[in-house]
């Protein structure tokens, strides 16, 4: 049975609430996996696009063990997607953040977040959306992963620059960083380093992120001369400075 965990026009997380631009429109893909939440911007089909892919989200508890629920807490993805001006603009949500079905099992939000079947499940929504139309991926912290690995496994979508925020590029430095365990059932940009280097890109690292440090990044990518540093900003605070940066992209 389908769970749906989302307020359409107001976003409520924790503390703080977004409104949802009214040129944005709330939409579920169905996918061979997921189902996956979107807002969307689309005023000219035939355009180029812009898709936000979100983090993590709220996977682990204060605790660390697994949360219930992986919708994100934070809005700062959000806020910089429904403030970007180009014609066609899309937020795309991780597998169960937002709704949540019977599929939706922890290993999704942990251990399986980048597994064959999530980045798939976003791979078939980005195509549905954008058809063979040139695109650009964001990807934020984990939606970093997600929108690399789609763009060097499926030659069919139409990338034509891939942006970085606190994107997480390597998952075993970054679990061997945080002496964590492997993420065994999720797939590796890694494995991928020569492809992804051929693809136009840019990276926004927090100067204090110790989450995804700024070592990881810059032991990943190839060319420096993508690298921009956010003074002050931590995985999840101070980009604000950086968002009109970004929606510029």
């Amino acid at each position: 049975m389908l769970k749906k965990i989302f307020i359409p026009a107001v976003l409520l997380c924790g503390c703080t609430s977004l409104t949802v631009p009214p040129e944005y429109q709330y939409k579920e893909i169905e996918t061979s996996y997921f189902r996956l939440a979107s807002w969307q911007k689309i005023t000219n089909p035939k355009a180029p696009y812009k898709i936000y892919i979100e983090g993590d989200g709220a996977a682990f508890r204060a605790d660390g063990s697994v949360s219930f629920d992986p919708t994100p807490r934070s809005t700062m993805l959000r806020e910089i997607a429904f403030g970007d001006k180009h014609p066609n603009v899309v937020y795309l949500a991780r597998p169960c953040q937002f709704v949540k079905d019977e599929k939706c099992q922890p290993q999704y939000w942990s251990i399986a977040r980048f597994s064959k079947e999530s980045v798939q499940s976003e791979y078939e929504a980005v195509k549905t959306i954008t058809k063979s139309n040139p695109l650009t991926l964001v990807g934020f912290s984990g939606g970093a992963q997600i929108a690399g690995l789609m763009t060097v496994r499926y030659a069919d979508l139409n990338v034509q620059k891939l942006v970085t925020i606190a994107g997480n590029l390597d998952v075993r430095s970054w679990t061997d960083y945080h002496n964590l365990p492997p993420l065994i059932l999720s797939d590796d940009l890694a494995d991928y380093k020569t492809e992804y280097a051929t693809f136009k890109q840019v990276h926004y690292i927090g100067s204090l992120d110790d989450n995804i440090v700024p070592q990881i990044t810059e032991n990943f990518v190839t060319d420096s001369s993508t690298l921009i540093y956010v003074q002050n900003a931590t995985h999840n605070t101070g980009w604000e400075k950086e968002f009109e940066a970004v929606r510029s992209e």
